[in-house]
């Protein structure tokens, strides 16, 4: 598949850039706000843990997916989208939503307003996709695997506005039941799989990989599907039993993912290792060593195995992969803005000409030393190494946002 926008499809670039620059910029936060965390006194109901997840996830990963999907469902679905103007609305709504929710949980009373506006967001979102589904004709396992995603958003989203007003002290839930439910519904049920759904139409796209079987991602996103739904059962109505078993079907899952981006990988055209695949490597080896230190946190109940593998997944496995397709993804919206109609007309610039190779290759490596630096001092308990290796990460995330500004700003007469 290839990046085929019609015209009238496309949303226009003024309408993805917030996103983007939002997502980036509120990645930068996040790693500033590590010096915050105390890693001796880390719990994860701890108000400083809670405002750090939700800030990385609320206005980092779902605001850069939200711009995306905004781009990729005339693509992936082949039809127009049902109300573009609503993502005019909704990128406001989750960021003011987002800051009151990171308040929030240290001055409860602005939690439920926070929700409130994270609701409202989300909501338009998810309507705004199943009207645009209904216009879909052909229902492919991607379009049903997204179909599958958004479910698990909402539901999640509803167990999430019931955590926000029992933390505010509204209700009265068993919180810890409630917010695992409420993780593996956000965490696996739409992150994971919205991933593996999109991995099928943008890897293959950007290696240009042909002939490969999908098999291992139709087996991974059913199988991570029943884990989901057993984990908030089992959950909610304490069998833990269960839990243990859909742990196990949930790594299958991921490594059945893997998998299929190893074959992706070997079937690819373009054989060059360009900062798009260098991004994606680390990301792939966050998890597999995430997974594992899962593993040994089952076997030996020792909490900093699971903040390790929980710091990997976030700050590895999922930041990676995105800054991997924002160096896709945002290059070929300038291009398709600035340059298309100029095409046959006068010489225009090639994809990788928009991006900043050097600085980005900083980036790169600092934030490859932070994120092992980070994961190796959460094992070890040790808070000065935990700063060293946010250090870097700060320093990684100061080149990511000046090299999406270059790229957003770029002209064909720049030169870097």
């Amino acid at each position: 598949m290839t990046m085929q926008v019609s015209q009238d499809f496309a949303p226009p670039f003024k309408l993805i850039v917030p996103y983007f620059l939002i997502g980036v910029f509120s990645f930068l936060f996040c790693t500033l706000y590590l010096f915050q965390i105390n890693i001796n006194e880390l719990h994860f109901l701890n108000p400083n843990i809670l405002s750090l997840v939700h800030m990385f996830l609320l206005s980092f990963v779902m605001m850069i997916i939200f711009g995306a999907m905004a781009q990729l469902i005339p693509v992936t679905l082949e039809v127009g989208h049902y109300c573009l103007k609503l993502y005019y609305i909704i990128y406001p709504l989750l960021s003011f939503g987002t800051v009151l929710m990171v308040f929030g949980f240290s001055f409860h009373f602005l939690l439920p307003y926070g929700g409130l506006f994270v609701l409202l967001a989300m909501s338009l979102f998810i309507f705004e996709f199943f009207a645009t589904i209904k216009k879909v004709k052909k229902f492919d396992n991607i379009v049903k695997s997204l179909v599958i995603a958004h479910i698990f958003l909402f539901f999640g989203l509803l167990i999430g506005i019931t955590l926000a007003l029992s933390y505010a002290g509204l209700i009265n839930i068993d919180m810890f039941s409630f917010l695992k439910a409420h993780v593996y519904l956000l965490l696996l049920g739409y992150v994971c799989i919205l991933i593996m759904a999109l991995a099928l139409v943008l890897m293959p796209m950007f290696s240009l990989s042909h002939d490969f079987s999908k098999t291992p991602t139709n087996f991974a996103v059913t199988s991570l599907s029943i884990a989901v739904l057993v984990l908030v059962f089992a959950s909610l109505f304490h069998l833990e039993y269960l839990s243990v078993f859909a742990y196990a079907l949930s790594i299958v899952a991921l490594l059945s993912f893997f998998y299929q981006c190893y074959i992706l990988y070997k079937t690819r055209v373009k054989k060059h290792i360009d900062i798009y695949v260098k991004f994606l490597f680390v990301s792939f080896y966050s998890l597999l060593v995430s997974i594992v230190l899962f593993i040994i946190y089952f076997y030996q109940n020792k909490e900093q195995y699971l903040l390790s593998a929980g710091f990997l997944l976030f700050f590895g496995f999922f930041a990676f992969l995105i800054i991997a397709h924002i160096y896709k993804i945002v290059p070929f919206l300038v291009w398709f803005d600035k340059f298309a109609p100029l095409v046959g007309k006068e010489k225009v610039p090639m994809l990788k000409d928009i991006i900043p190779q050097k600085s980005a290759h900083f980036q790169f490596y600092f934030a490859l030393i932070g994120l092992n630096i980070s994961a190796l001092a959460l094992i070890l308990s040790s808070s000065s190494l935990f700063k060293i290796g946010a250090s870097f990460l700060v320093i990684a995330s100061l080149y990511f946002c000046a090299n999406l500004i270059y790229m957003i700003r770029f002209s064909h007469v720049h030169k870097r």
